[in-house]
């Protein structure tokens, strides 16, 4: 009466129902349902509805306990509602949110009336056979047997059909005319027909002819039961219309309130019932439709049972800490979903996890007396107490725990042990965590507590629910048959089963598991049933079978301790693909979360490990890793799940076995930071960094170490690691390479030689992996551990690579890992970390040998056995998956770099010995700045050392041809598109290689001839003793006074060198920018020994770099040197560089305060050199004279002064000299030979040092009177003249006679004055004779100053520049100055027609050997400091200028931009022939076989052509536009054609020949006719020529911006497009699983590759938002004179506008300006963006503001978040161009290229 259910039985004769008292309401409802089978006249009444029995043919197939021990009212009425459909004749489907209720329901309804059941349980890889028919092969022959479908048909049994939801569309309908009109036709040529028409055929025909006709009756008793989920609102294919008319719905809600209320305190009777009530009350509410509104998944309700069980038993327990066993909402959920769930279990007082006692720890397992059979005792510890409970256990002997030797026990894991067997008591269980925290080892570690046998079982996505439950496979004899797949054999044999990674199987496949995790019931393909063991015991009882009979019958049990123990990483919150934890899954566990250990936890494990490790360096990789894991950065975070747990003790493993190796280094190669994106690696070098963890080793002391490979007496050693060497049984399977070691590979290797001998299998990641195979993009699971065959007619498994080498101890090697789905090498998981694999045919591989033995089946892993996993790098623009992110943790990850330009340069020197180092140089920086590009996404393709390997053996074997046309032969693959084959020429042209350059192509400066040499006097040294003794010079020494030393930061900056001679080949050699503000001055210029330094002066600073590297040095001195001496300082430094052993050292002076420094660049030490006194001020300031710095020792004095200081800096002494002159200027002509000359009268004297002068006076110098007489009287003396310099060396003795015009040996020098281009001074100075004077006479003299300028306006110097720009070259025989245009002959060197170019000054090269002089233009800089004053003090031209080796010279302009020439005569000669060499010959030699084919028709007269109405493709002619091949049209691959037009036909091409054969005013025509379309398209969108060239020059600047982020966008395009498998297809490719379907004929066994289509109920794929706030405030107009900012604002608006055109349905973009005058001033709307130039010209020209605009951007931000949700997109992207103010919390990008990074990284 309770349950609303009569039973009628023929006993009683009447229909009085059955009154007991509610307590035995189920026990006389179970007896009913167990009796025997009924009667005929038995019937079964629901309410008043009757239901009349009948005797079931198999009453193993009937449902028995399913009915609850009280059967709530809402349930008796559904089974009404059923009962009622029944007896209609109709099928019903019940409809419901997920869980077990539905399923039930049915059960309950098939059990009270009695009926057999097929039950099917749907998913996306059921097919038509797996409902109707299936071939078998039985002795040879092929028959079908029936399915579930057929045999519920016929046999008048119901089918339950399970998740229609989740089948394929073109499954279900096979069904349609079954569930509509009872009919269907079998493939074996039956046909089904309803009961009402085989009846009415049976009147008409004999049963022997309906037989014969395979016409067979469908029962009057079959009906269908579906169950499904609402579609939408949960994933899944919504119903077929036709299907779905089929059907009468019944909504099976969860119970209602009170009905479940009861069925709570049931199982729950001593859990007060006010906790109950709270928790029902909060599970409710998270199922209401409000809490679906918020985006929060249904609360498990069904589970609550499970819950208060575990509350009966530990009341102390925390209700909150159930709950997040249930929903575990802190892991699936984001930070609203949180706080809303925490808000419900606020308002029902169940935040009590702080509160209430959490179990701490098992504290023993017990089995025997007082124990159940198949259960042990668990006492577990909470709080202060200790509860006991029996728990379900596997076969073995239960182990104490704490008692494993393997498994190091901490308090956290302790803990979720005891919860974990709280959990055990009730329901199976899903640990989730990251990975490598721990999840394996736990479910190890409860298993072996419990003396469980487990059986992993690893997921994969594209795992079907065959390979779950099933395999099919064949028989010796040929017969097809069915394999318990491991899952089914741990439920039958009572194991725990452990399903490693559901988060990565597909929903569908996954719940054909509900069945059997709600129930334990299964009903497997080849029509066996699994029962729960209470159950089958039921159905063994009523049925008097024996086990055997029940067997025979298909029928088996679950083992009652069989158990399932799920592991799973986090989902990702937000994600619509990776959110795993849906509503469906949270049905079938209770979910416990594995977190991070804390550190003291993780400490001991790793102790418990490796107790040798080094206690230092395990602090240290502690310390950083807790540090990246509790950072709130995200990048930083990120870093940490390469630093897990497991992959801790791999380092600590290794590190206890080499203690010498660096912490660092094993971080960096754990997280490969080599291939991290930029911010995420500097984040992690700033981890280091506070942790103390530095490099141990210089990389260059490392390239240094001995890297050698060496192999004696068996023994190979790789550095210094040694190892034996195998003595393999298949030798021809070791591997024979061309391998030449270079330092960095052989490095690598010996860190792979070290994980090796630890037993590590390695992952070894780089740029582009050696070999390719596109195959292994179609590799599955099955092809990668088996690959069946057919022999005669058996399908035979051979065993793949894989299980080879696993047998055989050999090392695999999986090429391409991150071509392969990541769902398919993640089976390599297990084999790597526990050593355990189950493969396709059935059989096991193990890691223990003992596990083997006598065990059929069973293969044991070869103790050597080793993996090498190739990969290439993650991300952007491999567009393979992520194969380190996935399973990067369980291998020993190695970066396996491209080459090092050192490297890179030893090996391409093995492969072309004979090609010169420096086409070997360029091909490497050339190369290496590619692969840069790459990396940032600038080009597409990552050009590799495979490439440059083939260029050098090209040119090995054919030196004769340039290297500009053999690179060709890489880069052609580019020269179609434009934009990049721009970025590729640019690149090789920026180091040299001269592609596209011609042999002719020499532009060297225009030779004048030098007026002739004429001797113009006698310089002559006086040595009259008389005069000796007054122009004695005592001298003085004393210590210097050394301040410090103090310890600056010595930047390193990337030195972009760009070679000069590209395309044209001159004098000048190379140029760079050095990097500083545009407020700062160069003045001064010096080399030594290749290096070259540069000092600026405002701030100060020193800058060196070396010729040729790719990298330069700063040292910043603003704050060593003072900051006022005077009202207005302008410091003026020279800079001096010393010698051996200070090589490297410099010392700075500035004259004004007479400040010297003494610097190293290496250790950023500074010290001051206090020399002397104050001495007497004065309006000049001091000098310095370095010509001698080399030999450590300066000469310092002061204009006007009377003194000279000498400087020893190694000695640190000073040598003071009075003299009895007052000094204008200073030349070390020699050691110990000086010129003085005289401040007032210009006179020359002559200091010697006394050793050299014979006196015997010490400490006192001798000084001479220096005479100079005319040569036209031979006496008296000339006007003297200051010399602007004078050599410290003298010219080699044939570049003295070529110079002078006769054969001389005598000491000379070389002197430089204003009034000719060179003097030479013949037996100056160490001769006593008089010295004879040689001039080349200029026709004027130089003139002081700059003189007018364009640039500065006019000269602002007044008096002599500081800096005379004048040096020799004597080894080259030069004198080489830098002049003002106003000094130089420009008349004489352009032509009248020709307008000289802008220039900073031109380079005087005057040459005494060809008796020539050349002016050199310098180009000007693009950027100049504004203090224009100072800058013409320095100089007299914007350059200062110094000597560069022999025949070479540097210069510098005021803007910092440095540039090499070459000038002697001899260099430009070997580089012009290398030059010329590396373009190669063109001298049009004859070829025997001609290739290409001419049209013989010439260009006549450009034309656009007619127009094809059918565009069909042309070739050739000159009538049709957009044809190929032809002449004068518009189209492509032609010649002579105005312009390009694509009308997208296969284009053929005329030979270059052909077009270069093109006339000139064909050529000229062509371009006018391009021209004046392109005004004419101007025209069409109302743009002005004007207008066009504005918007030119603002997108040309960012046109490399907008092609790299184009090239991300369409790789993100492309990889979002990538195809997958398609299985159970009708035609495509064989699929290896379904071979045995195959020979059974089944039609649906091939797969094809498709885009797959989303998920049917999965959140749809909207457009990407993007929002870009451009400020137009009025102070971007007013400062954009300073710093340019609102151009490069509206170049950053344009960048944005060009890269999007045409991706408007992959992005949706807006873009909106904010000034005094709004803060929502819209530019472009999503909805309405630019579609061409015009249009995006007219947001830029609003961009730029008017002047008196303010600034509000307050306001935007407030409203920013009110306006931007209304849009729907996937991803929201903020990015913001300001420039004023920088507020916290928020992220403002400047220009283009900040923007362009920020798209990059999102």
């Amino acid at each position: 009466q309770t349950s609303g259910i009569r039973y009628l039985n023929t006993s009683t004769g009447n229909g009085t129902p059955l009154r007991p008292q509610r307590s035995d309401t189920s026990t006389l409802l179970q007896r009913l349902l167990v009796q025997a089978p009924p009667l005929p006249s038995d019937t079964v009444t629901i309410g008043d509805i009757k239901y009349q029995l009948k005797t079931p043919k198999n009453p193993e197939l009937v449902p028995v306990n399913h009915t609850s021990e009280s059967l709530p009212q809402a349930v008796a009425q559904h089974l009404r509602w059923i009962m009622q459909k029944d007896l209609l004749g109709q099928d019903v489907f019940l409809i419901g949110p997920p869980g077990p209720l539905r399923r039930s329901v049915a059960m309950q309804y098939l059990e009270l009336t009695k009926r057999e059941v097929e039950y099917v349980a749907l998913s996306r890889d059921t097919t038509e056979s797996d409902l109707k028919q299936r071939r078998e092969i039985r002795s040879g022959t092929a028959f079908y047997i029936d399915q579930c479908a057929v045999r519920a048909a016929t046999e008048g049994r119901i089918l339950v059909l399970e998740g229609l939801e989740k089948a394929e569309r073109n499954v279900l309908p096979v069904l349609n005319n079954l569930l509509e009109n009872r009919e269907m036709q079998l493939e074996d040529g039956r046909f089904l027909v309803s009961a009402q028409r085989y009846d009415a055929l049976l009147q008409e025909h004999a049963k022997e002819e309906l037989d014969a006709w395979k016409i067979v009756r469908v029962s009057e008793d079959f009906r269908v039961i579906a169950l499904g989920l609402p579609v939408p609102r949960y994933k899944g294919n919504p119903l077929d219309p036709p299907l779905r008319s089929r059907f009468q719905a019944r909504d099976v809600y969860y119970l209602p309130f009170k009905d479940h209320l009861d069925l709570l305190y049931q199982a729950g009777p001593r859990v007060p019932a006010e906790r109950v009530s709270q928790l029902l009350s909060c599970a409710t509410t998270l199922c209401s439709q409000e809490s679906a509104s918020l985006g929060l998944p249904d609360f498990p309700v069904d589970s609550l049972s499970a819950a208060v069980q575990v509350l009966d038993l530990f009341p102390m327990v925390s209700t909150q800490q159930l709950i997040l066993r249930l929903y575990p909402y802190q892991t699936m959920l984001g930070t609203e979903g949180r706080t809303a769930v925490e808000g419900v279990l606020r308002r029902f007082e169940l935040l009590d996890g702080t509160r209430q006692a959490s179990p701490q720890a098992v504290v023993c397992v017990e089995q025997g007396q007082g124990v159940i059979p198949g259960k042990a005792a668990v006492t577990l510890g909470i709080a202060d107490t200790t509860v006991t409970i029996q728990v379900p256990a596997g076969q073995r002997a239960p182990r104490p725990a704490n008692a494993s030797a393997t498994f190091i026990s901490t308090p956290s894991h302790a803990r979720m042990l005891a919860e974990m067997m709280q959990s055990h008591l009730v329901k199976d269980i899903c640990l989730i965590g990251p990975k490598g925290c721990g999840k394996s080892a736990i479910a190890r570690e409860f298993a072996e507590i419990l003396g469980y046998s487990t059986e992993p079982i690893m997921l994969y996505q594209d795992m079907t629910a065959r390979d779950l439950l099933q395999q099919r496979y064949t028989l010796p004899n040929g017969d097809t048959a069915w394999r318990p797949a491991p899952l089914v054999s741990a439920a039958r044999e009572g194991k725990l089963a452990v399903l490693d990674g559901i988060h990565r199987v597909n929903l569908g496949t996954l719940a054909v598991l509900s069945r059997l995790l709600h129930e334990r019931e299964l009903t497997l393909y080849d029509g066996s049933r699994l029962l729960r063991w209470d159950r089958y015991r039921a159905v063994k009882e009523e049925l008097h079978l024996t086990d055997q009979q029940l067997q025979d019958r298909c029928v088996f049990p679950v083992h009652p301790a069989f158990r399932i123990v799920a592991l799973a990483e986090p989902p990702v919150v937000g994600s619509s693909s990776q959110q795993w934890l849906g509503p469906e899954v949270l049905t079938m566990f209770l979910f416990h979360t594995v977190g991070t250990l804390a550190r003291d936890e993780e400490a001991a494990i790793i102790h418990g490990t490796t107790p040798h490790v080094p206690g230092e360096a395990m602090e240290q990789l502690l310390q950083l890793t807790h540090n990246l894991r509790q950072t709130k950065d995200p990048t930083a975070q990120s870093l940490a799940s390469s630093l897990s747990t497991r992959q801790l003790l791999r380092i600590c493993r290794r590190l206890s076995q080499y203690p010498e190796e660096s912490v660092a280094h094993a971080v960096n190669k754990a997280c490969l930071s080599r291939f991290l994106p930029s911010l995420a690696r500097s984040s992690l070098q700033k981890n280091l960094s506070d942790c103390l963890i530095e490099e141990r080793t210089d990389p260059a002391a490392e390239q240094k170490e001995d890297h050698t490979c060496e192999l004696q007496n068996g023994i190979l050693t790789l550095g210094r690691i040694s190892a034996p060497v195998y003595s393999p049984e298949e030798k021809t399977k070791v591997p024979d390479v061309l391998f030449y070691d270079n330092a960095q590979h052989m490095m690598v290797m010996e860190d792979m030689l070290k994980d090796f001998l630890l037993g590590e299998h390695l992952l070894l990641v780089g740029n582009q992996v050696n070999k390719t195979n596109h195959n292994i993009r179609d590799t599955t699971v099955q092809t990668l551990t088996l690959q069946p065959s057919v022999r005669d007619g058996i399908i035979v498994y051979e065993d793949s690579p894989l299980v080879r080498a696993v047998k055989q101890g050999h090392v695999l090697v999986v090429d391409e890992a991150d071509k392969a789905p990541t769902n398919v090498t993640c089976i390599l998981k297990t084999l790597v970390e526990s050593g355990e694999m189950v493969l396709a045919d059935g059989r096991r591989i193990v890691s223990d040998p003992l596990d083997a033995v006598e065990r059929p089946g069973v293969i044991a892993m070869h103790p050597d056995f080793r993996m090498i996993v190739l990969a290439n790098r993650p991300g952007f623009p491999f567009l393979g998956n992520n194969f380190f992110g996935a399973l990067g943790d369980i291998f020993s990850c190695h970066a396996v770099d491209n080459p090092k330009p050192q490297a890179e340069f030893s090996m391409l020197k093995r492969y072309g010995p004979d090609v010169p180092d420096v086409v070997l140089q360029k091909l490497v920086a050339a190369f290496g700045e590619l692969r840069t590009m790459a990396d940032q996404g600038t080009i597409s393709y990552p050009y590799s050392t495979r490439e440059v390997v083939n260029i050098v053996k090209h040119l090995q074997k054919f030196p004769e041809e340039g290297l500009a046309n053999v690179v060709g032969n890489v880069f052609d693959f580019d020269s179609y598109n434009k934009d990049t084959r721009e970025v590729l020429v640019t690149a090789l042209h920026k180091h040299g290689i001269p592609i596209g350059a011609k042999p002719t192509s020499v532009h060297l400066a225009k030779e004048l001839p030098l007026p002739d040499c004429k001797m113009v006097g006698y310089w002559t040294v006086t040595q009259e003793s008389s005069t000796c003794r007054n122009l004695l010079c005592p001298t003085e020494s004393r210590r210097i006074d050394i301040k410090g030393p103090v310890f600056l930061r010595v930047q390193g900056y990337p030195l972009e060198r760009h070679e000069a001679r590209a395309l044209n080949f001159t004098e000048e050699r190379a140029h760079w920018q050095i990097p500083m503000n545009e407020a700062n001055i160069i003045c001064d210029v010096t080399t030594a020994n290749g290096v070259i330094y540069v000092a600026s002066c405002n701030p100060v600073g020193l800058y060196a770099m070396r010729d040729g590297a790719d990298e330069l040095r700063c040292i910043e001195l603003y704050d060593v040197f003072p900051r006022s001496i005077s009202a207005v300082w302008q410091p003026f430094i020279t800079v001096a560089t010393l010698g051996g052993p200070l090589d490297g050292q410099v010392v700075l002076h500035e004259e004004q305060s007479n400040t010297v420094l003494h610097l190293d660049l290496v250790t950023g030490a500074v010290r001051r050199l206090v020399l002397s006194q104050a001495k007497e001020e004065g309006p000049s300031g001091y000098r310095i004279c370095r010509e001698f710095a080399h030999k450590n020792w300066l000469l310092f004095y002061k204009a006007d002064g009377t003194w000279l200081d000498v400087l020893d800096v190694l000695q640190g002494q000073v040598h003071t000299i009075s003299l009895p002159i007052s000094l204008r200027a200073v030349f070390l002509v020699t050691e110990d030979h000086w010129l003085l000359i005289e401040s007032k009268t210009d006179r020359k004297f002559l200091l010697t040092k006394p050793t050299h002068m014979g006196t015997e006076e010490p400490g006192v110098c001798q000084l001479h009177t220096v005479s100079e007489e005319g040569i036209s009287t031979g006496f008296g003396t000339t006007e003297p003249a200051v010399p602007h310099e004078v050599s410290s060396e003298q010219l080699p003795n044939e570049n003295l006679s070529a110079a002078l015009g006769q054969k001389i040996v005598s000491p000379n020098r070389l002197v430089c004055s204003p009034s000719a281009y060179a003097d030479i001074v013949v037996g100056f100075p160490e001769l006593l004779s008089p010295s004879e004077v040689y001039s080349f006479k200029r026709a004027r003299s130089l003139t002081e100053g700059r003189g007018r300028d364009l640039f500065f306006g006019s000269s602002h110097r007044s008096g002599p520049a500081k800096r005379v720009n004048c040096v020799t070259l004597v080894q080259a025989n030069q004198v080489v100055r830098a002049l003002p245009p106003t000094q130089v002959p420009l008349g004489d060197i352009y032509p009248k027609d020709v307008t000289p170019p802008m220039t900073a000054a031109y380079l005087e090269v005057t040459d005494l050997n060809s008796k020539n002089v050349k002016y050199i233009p310098v180009p000007r800089t693009g950027s100049m400091s504004p203090y224009t004053a100072w800058i013409s003090k320095l100089s007299d031209t914007d350059v200062v200028i110094a000597p560069l080796g022999s025949g070479g010279v540097v210069t510098v302009d005021m803007g910092g931009y440095v540039r090499l020439w070459e000038t002697g005569l001899d260099k430009l000669q070997r580089s012009l022939l290398e030059w010329r060499n590396m373009i190669g010959s063109e001298d049009g030699r004859p070829i025997q076989i001609t290739v290409q084919r001419d049209s013989g028709l010439d260009a006549n007269s450009p034309k656009h052509g007619k127009t094809d109405p059918n565009n069909a493709p042309h070739i050739g002619g000159n009538q049709w536009a957009g044809a190929t091949g032809g002449r004068d049209t518009a189209g492509l691959g032609g010649k002579g054609g105005p312009y390009r037009l694509d009308a997208g036909h296969k284009v053929y091409q005329v030979s270059q020949e052909e077009k270069d054969a093109v006339p000139e005013h064909v050529k000229r025509a062509a371009r006018e006719m391009a021209e004046k379309a392109f005004k004419e398209r101007l025209k069409e969108i109302a743009m002005s020529e004007y207008d066009a060239d504005t918007y030119q020059r603002i997108s040309s600047a960012v046109r490399r911006q907008v092609q790299s982020l184009r090239i991300i966008l369409d790789s993100l395009q492309a990889k979002g497009k990538e195809r997958q498998w398609l299985k159970n297809q009708a035609l495509g490719e064989l699929d290896d699983a379904k071979i045995i379907d195959g020979l059974t004929g089944e039609k649906a066994i091939y797969k094809r590759r498709e885009e797959l289509e989303p998920e049917l109920g999965s959140p749809q794929q909207k457009p990407k938002r993007l929002r870009l706030l451009a400020d137009i405030s009025g102070s971007m107009y007013r400062f954009n004179g300073v710093d340019g900012r609102l151009e490069r604002s509206m170049e950053a608006v344009c960048m944005v506008m060009e890269a999007l055109e045409s991706y408007e349905h992959k992005f949706k973009y807006d873009i909106t300006g904010h000034s005094g005058d709004g803060f929502n001033i819209e530019l472009v709307t999503c909805d309405k963006v630019p579609k061409n130039n015009k249009h995006r010209l007219k947001v830029l020209k609003v961009c730029g503001p008017p002047p008196y605009c303010g600034l509000s951007l307050l306001g935007f931000f407030s409203s920013f978040g009110s306006r931007l949700p209304i849009v729907y997109a996937d991803v929201f992207v903020f990015v913001k161009v300001l420039w004023d103010i920088e507020p916290v919390s928020l992220l403002f990008f400047a220009d283009h290229a900040c923007t362009l990074s920020v798209l990059h990284e999102w």
